[in-house]
């Protein structure tokens, strides 16, 4: 692993949380091939035109320092100027860590940058919708586990697409996969339903699946969890609407012979959920789906309305049950 002192790390990729990930990572690295080193953090808008040159310049107290500049999109002209001018000549006792929040503003420092041999760029990458799944797995592998297919994409659904969130969650299930003596179990599903099946965001998904699979008794057990622990009718509505237009969709892309990957982004789903959207379509038509799609319709109105929320999201489930066409 190669030294980062003398160097200048950029973060650039725009996404706060996986921003502040990079830069961390890389100060642990500096730590470790320095424990003594002394840190300096300070945000670009806030560097006045000289203190760069103080905040890198050797430390009284220690053999190595390290500098960190957030927002660099942010420095005032004089202080660039004085950052490009470091850059092309850093010292051999200082490492330098720059993080940029995306967009163009400061475009130009960022090219500046690139161009020199001392600067090692970090590109983070925030995951399109249909590839969190996936970047759930590689998070949960990354902490020395595994999970399956499904229970990453039922993580996904309970807690939503914040990767902060995610990551908070995948660490909590890596710690109660862990067993005593330190071995790690495959995180499953069902794991994932004990600690986070409670939330009101993805008993909507498991209404919905339910009543699109044809399973009216579950369904409605579900639902009635639902309602006695007051899910908000709207996030049901939600779900079956959201459940039903991934079906018509799928359906249309099917028959153009994309590959998995591209069939995912065309749905708009990620590549798990294609599996089971296959098995719930032979159940339907396009004329059933229109059909449920008008139920969903009506009880969303319903539940919005002065109707009562529980006799239409019974009569939305019944309804899109019985547009089945088997």
């Amino acid at each position: 692993m190669a030294s980062l002192f003398s160097t200048l790390v950029l973060v650039t990729g725009g996404v706060e949380f996986l921003t502040d990930r990079a830069m961390r990572r890389a100060l642990t690295q500096i730590q470790q091939e320095d424990p003594e080193t002394s840190v300096s953090e300070v945000d670009g808008s806030a560097l006045v035109p000289g203190e760069l040159a103080g905040l890198t310049s050797p430390s009284l107290f220690s053999s190595h320092s390290a500098v960190v500049v957030r927002g660099i999109e942010s420095l005032d002209a004089t202080v660039a100027d004085e950052l490009l001018a470091y850059a092309a000549a850093p010292s051999a006792e200082v490492a330098v860590v720059l993080t940029h929040g995306g967009g163009q503003k400061g475009k130009g420092v960022l090219d500046k940058l690139r161009k020199l041999g001392a600067v090692q760029e970090v590109t983070t990458t925030a995951p399109k919708p249909w590839e969190v799944t996936r970047w759930v797995s590689t998070e949960v592998r990354q902490l020395g586990a595994s999970i399956t297919e499904e229970a990453a994409g039922y993580l996904v659904a309970a807690v939503g697409h914040d990767l902060r969130s995610l990551a908070g969650a995948a660490d909590q299930l890596v710690d109660a996969a862990t067993r005593a003596d330190g071995r790690r179990d495959k995180i499953s599903l069902d794991l994932v339903r004990q600690y986070f099946g409670g939330r009101a965001e993805v008993k909507g998904f498991d209404i919905a699946d339910a009543a699109i699979d044809g399973d009216a008794a579950l369904a409605l057990e579900q639902l009635r969890w639902a309602i006695n622990n007051n899910v908000a009718p709207v996030l049901i509505t939600s779900a079956l609407a959201s459940g039903l237009r991934s079906l018509a969709r799928y359906g249309v892309a099917s028959s153009k012979g994309l590959r998995e990957a591209e069939l995912a982004r065309e749905v708009g789903a990620p590549p798990f959920r294609l599996k089971r959207l296959r098995a719930q379509l032979k159940g339907w038509d396009s004329t059933g789906i229109t059909t449920a799609i008008g139920a969903v319709a009506r009880a969303d109105l319903d539940v919005k309305g002065a109707s009562d929320p529980e006799y239409a999201l019974e009569r939305m489930v019944l309804g899109v049950v019985a547009a089945r066409v088997r």
